[in-house]
């Protein structure tokens, strides 16, 4: 009986140290450049020499914003895309669990009971048969010499794996778009507010106007054309106070609850800098994003499904064995002699299959496709890192300029209201000087939003945000 225990616990560990036929897997090499780019746009693009890489701020140091921080925590726990992509990990490590399992065989316990009344050739009459039994066995249990499950577990421990770094790209996006709905909220209370200021202005000269209209000081041009800056300032109010409403109702739902009125921005003015962040020395740095870690785990899984393709080309071993005790009464079931044991090896040996060769086949073009796949995430994660460094390397210029603009359209408006005043200029040229101060503001403020907006994209296309 020893014996048998020692020779069944070789053929359970042949299996699990056993090889597979998995091919190698070589990492594909990656098809952007090594260095980034350069020229005229990327010029004022390089961080301070002491700022750290993206993938190594916790987003908690990167938004220093207290309010900003409270929301992101509140998306990160409530937010329900989040939440599925959570569950996703929780389903794809089951199910490789799962597939683990058959590598082990599956010990099952059966109680059985039989009676029947039969004619037995030679005998007189019809005799009663009873037969009961109690067994421990094995069922169908495949001892995978040749790796095919062993494949198969390892398929599914990369789409595990996928779907755990899919999880943390998940994250990231749900933390920049929380920051970005933020930072246009605040942008575009400013907006209001400088809207409503404008009109308050407006309304203030157009007052002025009617009243000298009124007393023939001044002609009813002067008086319609102050009335249209009037009516333009209106129209922007309404827009922008329907464009809060909307940017709320955004933050609201990445946030999966309510926001507090407390925690909303007041203006954009008002939110802490964001500090900077280096991309590297070497475009390599991608390669630790999350999504392209997520294709190339997809990429293992689908040349590890080779593996089991191809070990279909060999034969199946699966045995079924039992003990226990049989007994034709019931009370007989625990006494000597009712011992019973059976034990019955199978080899299955394909010779003709038609499915076989055509499957391998499909999964070595599957594994073409996630190799493709993994490289054009490549290509696209350094693009959109290029991109981001060509805005940071010109919003710097950007913002000087249009500050520079606000200056002087605010001086000429100063100068033609007071040209007016003494009656020396006509109210023309002090409308149009306003019209363009509101406008050289109104493009400060997207100005900052974009340069904010562009650290924040920054921060996540290098990978920065994941736990």
């Amino acid at each position: 009986m020893i014996r048998k225990i020692l020779a069944l616990l070789v053929i359970i560990a042949v299996p699990l140290t056993g090889c597979t036929l998995i091919p190698e897997y070589t990492r594909p090499e990656a098809p952007i450049p090594q260095d980034w780019p350069s020229g005229p746009a990327y010029k004022n693009a390089s961080p301070a020499p002491d700022a750290p890489l993206a993938a190594e701020v916790q987003w908690r140091t990167f938004f220093a914003d207290q309010r900003l921080q409270t929301i992101i925590a509140m998306a990160l726990k409530n937010n329900r895309d989040l939440q599925v992509a959570a569950l996703s990990v929780e389903k794809a490590r089951a199910m490789y669990r799962v597939q683990r399992a058959e590598l082990f065989p599956t010990v099952e316990t059966g109680i059985s009971a039989r009676k029947e009344r039969v004619k037995i050739s030679g005998t007189q009459g019809m005799v009663n048969l009873e037969e009961y039994s109690i067994n421990l066995g094995i069922s169908s249990w495949e001892i995978d010499f040749f790796g095919r499950i062993r494949s198969l577990k390892k398929r599914a421990l990369e789409e595990y794996l996928a779907s755990e770094q899919g999880r943390r790209s998940a994250e990231i996006l749900l933390i920049s778009e929380v920051a970005n709905a933020y930072l246009t909220l605040a942008a575009d209370r400013e907006n209001l507010k400088l809207a409503r200021s404008t009109l308050e202005t407006q309304q203030a000269a157009y007052n002025l106007i009617r009243r000298r209209f009124e007393v023939g000081f001044a002609p009813e041009l002067d008086l319609r054309q102050v009335q249209t800056r009037v009516d333009t300032a209106r129209v922007d109010v309404a827009r922008y106070t329907e464009l809060t409403a909307q940017d709320e109702n955004a933050l609201h739902l990445l946030a999966g609850s309510p926001i507090p009125a407390d925690l909303l921005p007041r203006e954009l003015s008002l939110v802490k800098p964001l500090p900077d962040v280096s991309p590297g020395t070497s475009s390599e740095v991608l390669l630790r994003r999350p999504d392209i870690l997520q294709a190339e785990h997809v990429l293992k899984a689908a040349n590890a499904n080779i593996g089991a393709a191809r070990a279909a080309f060999f034969p199946r071993i699966s045995l079924t064995s039992a003990i226990g005790t049989a007994s034709g009464d019931l009370s007989g079931l625990f006494e000597t002699g009712s011992f019973v044991w059976s034990y019955a090896p199978r080899i299955v040996l394909p010779i003709f299959d038609a499915r076989t060769r055509p499957a391998l086949e499909a999964t070595q073009v599957a594994r073409k496709i996630a190799q493709a796949q993994y490289e054009r995430s490549i290509q696209i994660a350094f693009r959109e890192t290029a991109d981001a460094l060509a805005s940071r390397g010109t919003l710097g210029d950007r913002m000087a300029a249009q500050q520079s603009l606000v200056d002087a359209t605010a001086r000429t408006y100063q100068l033609s209201n007071a040209r007016y005043e003494k009656g020396i200029d006509i109210y023309l040229n002090v409308l149009d000087a306003q019209r363009s101060l509101y406008a050289a503001q109104q493009g400060l403020i997207a100005i900052r939003l974009a340069k904010l907006a562009n650290q924040v994209r920054l921060y996540a296309v290098l990978g920065g945000g994941g736990d």
